[in-house]
């Protein structure tokens, strides 16, 4: 058993190849061999986290997942016995009566007799002085409909302010997206009152680390039971694990100059003269953070036409060169630059986008940029050809531009999210970062990465400018293979989050760290490997 950290590559495993894991493991050992190992791993854990707790609720449900949760009661009543504890284990079973217990599986049915036979105490409802709780309600693949007793329990479980451990996934979580169903009570689907914690069993799933499930997991653990996967079951996904940011002067060859380390173009921040809708700050933000993160120029086109007081430089960063728009669309410099477009471009980013779709080897596109691909078949068609050339092109959507760009609803994005990048991928050619709680990162072709960093800490205005300028960094030097292109974009990306889960780490020249906006995080970047 481990711990999950963000620094570490793990393999993820869906509830079909999770599945063809479990039989084969099963058909070589003997009966009761993985719920006993999967049991037991769950109150070890449950006694490391809670080793003082005096009442633990383990709320069993109708299946494998309920067994697991008996094995674990059972380990946890007899160490008490025998240690002389005064814990008391309260089990509680989502089949109560005699006739539901003949439909419980096999390996359920026998550890429940376990757990009577050691004299464990079930009870109808949860124990009012219950200061750690086991979730053994609802595992992988379990559809059934949260009503009832299921219902009850888990929404006590999902607003318990006493921390809690959940059995393979939180109950109700979607193993393979990472969606979360909901519950009545009027409580919220994703409530996490309390300390939360997932002991992930045999495999790690998809699930546990995009959409709800960061929230609704809380820290992951994983107990492989002793299985290992075999070599035929592919890969769903990759959780992107990436040590933190070094010092980049310790990789920097002597003998560089500015042009070892690329150019970027930044084509966006529309002028407040255009539309009335100012967003000039947007590209200066992803200019800056191309900047920190690395690239040895920053070109920026600002889409101000008609601006009485056109921007010439920037005082937080004189390093960046501004140029008119036009300047910039020298086929030369976009055959050898990275180009990131869209960025506050507003309305005004559609006209210049099918040069640079014609044009620039490396684009990386964003916000408005995106949303004129979705409104136009005839960029559409350029985008797609891209990928003919041998060019790289990564699209860079929150689910909103995503929905967009497939032409379904944000809903249906959210509702798997792993899917919607790859059909993005796919239909474009194009690399996909599907921005949200675990951003995707999906290529045409090959296994998706799950990206582990960040937090809502990033949920403010220019936060994904800076991404975009990041990536367009990371881009910006010779990359060799497709590979090394998602090896550099799944770098900015974890480096982007990892900035925001240690803000607080940082030396500030005040005493108190300062909120995180945009602006500090662009400063924050760091050459991306």
């Amino acid at each position: 058993m481990r711990i999950i950290h963000t620094d570490r590559r793990e393999p993820l495993f869906d509830t079909a190849a999770t599945r063809a894991i479990e039989q084969t493991a099963q058909a070589t050992l003997p009966h009761h061999t993985l719920m006993a190992r999967a049991g037991l791993a769950v109150a070890q854990l449950a006694r490391a986290l809670a080793p003082h707790a005096r009442c633990i609720w383990v709320a069993c449900g109708p299946g494998n997942n309920g067994g697991d949760g008996l094995v674990a009661a059972t380990h946890l009543h007899l160490w008490a016995q025998r240690s002389g504890s005064d814990l008391r284990v309260v089990v509680t079973l989502a089949a109560p009566d005699d006739a539901d217990l003949s439909r419980l599986p096999l390996d359920a049915r026998q550890a429940l007799a376990d757990a009577r036979a050691a004299g464990v105490l079930f009870q109808a409802s949860a124990p009012d002085d219950a200061d750690f709780a086991i979730d053994a309600l609802l595992g992988i693949g379990a559809q059934r409909p949260l009503t009832g007793l299921l219902a009850t329990w888990l929404y006590q479980l999902r607003t318990s302010a006493a921390p809690v451990l959940c059995v393979d996934l939180p109950s109700g979580l979607h193993a393979d997206t990472g969606a979360l169903a909901a519950i009545g009570h009027g409580g919220s689907s994703a409530t996490r009152a309390g300390p939360r914690h997932t002991l992930s069993l045999l495999t790690l799933k998809p699930g546990l680390f995009t959409g709800h499930g960061r929230d609704a997991a809380g820290q992951v653990w994983f107990d492989d039971l002793g299985v290992m996967p075999a070599a035929n079951v592919p890969v769903t996904a990759w959780l992107a694990g990436r040590a933190a940011p070094v010092d980049a002067k310790s990789s920097m060859a002597h003998a560089s100059h500015k042009g070892s380390f690329g150019d970027v173009v930044v084509v966006g921040g529309q002028g407040v003269a255009a539309h009335g809708a100012g967003m000039t700050g947007a590209a200066i933000l992803a200019a800056r953070a191309a900047l920190h993160a690395g690239a040895g120029r920053v070109f920026v086109g600002l889409l101000e036409a008609g601006s009485p007081n056109e921007t010439t430089w920037d005082p937080v960063c004189p390093e960046l060169m501004f140029r008119r728009p036009d300047t910039l669309l020298d086929t030369s410099l976009l055959r050898q630059a990275s180009v990131v477009c869209g960025c506050g471009g507003g309305a005004s980013v559609a006209a210049l986008l099918p040069r640079l779709l014609s044009s620039a080897t490396t684009l990386v596109m964003d916000a408005d940029a995106l949303n004129a691909i979705a409104r136009d078949t005839g960029l559409q068609t350029q985008l797609t050809h891209r990928q003919g050339r041998g060019w790289i092109t990564v699209l860079t959507p929150h689910p909103l531009e995503a929905a967009r760009l497939l032409g379904i609803d944000t809903a249906q994005v959210m509702a798997d999210r792993l899917q919607a990048a790859h059909h993005i991928a796919a239909r474009f050619g194009a690399l996909c970062v599907l921005k949200g709680s675990g951003t995707v990162i999906a290529a045409p072709a090959g296994i998706a990465r799950i990206n582990p960093t960040g937090n809502a800490a990033l949920a403010t205005a220019g936060t994904g400018d800076v991404l975009a300028g990041m990536i367009g960094s990371a881009l910006a030097r010779p990359v060799a293979s497709p590979v090394a292109v998602l090896d550099r974009v799944a770098s900015a990306v974890f480096q982007h989050g990892w900035l925001a889960d240690h803000w607080d780490d940082f030396e500030w020249r005040t005493t108190q760290p300062p909120s995180l906006v945009a602006g500090a995080l662009a400063l924050r970047a760091r050459p991306i490997d």
